[in-house]
Formats: structure tokens, sequence, C-alpha cells
């Protein structure tokens, strides 16, 4: 997917497709993220993958694992690692909200889009349950029956 600005000047990065497919989404807060020097400027380019991307809390700190950020072409020896835990920085109210989910609710946490606003790389987290597979079928099939009336709508102006 290519990158996207918006009016408010918000760049989309990308998007996490199979979040929506695989959860209910829930609840959704934006978290910054903590990146190194190349890592930012290949989150520009929009080399980054959240597929298989999740998040953990531990010691009081949410943590984003397996989301791949590209090397960057000029990065030389200076460049990072592609896959390696990063730091999400939300506040500390946030954080408790987002491990009491998870602990008693057993929720989980996605990340589900990527973005670029005012210079800062942001993630839009949710907290999420996971689907089964009829309610996966339900919900294409109302995707396809929403896409239908659209189509007949388009067709009859």
């Amino acid at each position: 997917m290519t990158a996207q600005t918006n009016s408010k000047g918000i760049k989309t990065v990308v998007v996490n497709r199979s979040a929506r497919h695989e959860y209910e989404l829930l609840d959704r807060y934006e978290a910054g993220i903590e990146l190194k020097g190349t890592e930012i400027k290949s989150v520009r380019k929009g080399k980054v993958q959240l597929k298989d991307a999740w998040i953990s809390i531990r010691n009081g700190q949410a943590v984003i694992k397996d989301m791949h950020i590209s090397p960057y072409e000029f990065g030389n020896r200076f460049n990072h690692e592609e896959v390696r835990d990063r730091r999400l920085l939300l506040h500390k109210n946030e954080i408790l909200k987002l491990d009491q989910a998870v602990r008693i609710k057993g929720f989980t946490l996605v990340p589900v889009s990527m973005y670029i606003s005012h210079g800062l790389a942001k993630i839009e987290i949710a907290v999420a349950r996971g689907k089964n597979l009829h309610d996966k079928r339900e919900t294409s099939k109302k995707r396809d029956a929403e896409r239908e009336i659209r189509k007949a709508l388009k067709g009859s102006w």
C-alpha cells in the first residue's frame, strides 16, 4: 500500500488489514513509537509490515513485537535490525487500562495502522477480541451484501 496524506497533514504509512479480518476491534488508542535513526527513514518510505505484529505489556511498558521495518538502503553500517522489540509511548494510565483488558478480560492488543503526524511516527492500536470462523463468514457476507447494494444504487442513477 502506498502512503496517503489527508487534509490534516497525517500521512498513512501502512494499514493492518488482517487485523480487521481476524479480530473484532473494540477500543482504539494512539501511541508513539521509539525508533532508531534509519528506522524512521524507512517508515517514511513506507517499508513497514504490521501483519504479524502484536503488542505486549511487561514491567509497565508497552512493546510492539514482530513488526518488520526494512533496512534503509543508504544506511550502511548504521542500519537497524529488521525485526526487534520497539517500545510504545503511552501514558501510564493507558498502559494500566490495556494491561487490565488483556489480563482480566482476555482481550489482545493488535496494531491497526501506522502513520506520520507532524513529523512523528504514530501507531493506532486496538483492544481486540478474536473472531470465530462463523463470525468471519458473517462479516464477509455482510460486506458483499453492502457492495451489491452500492452497485445497484450506483447503476440506478
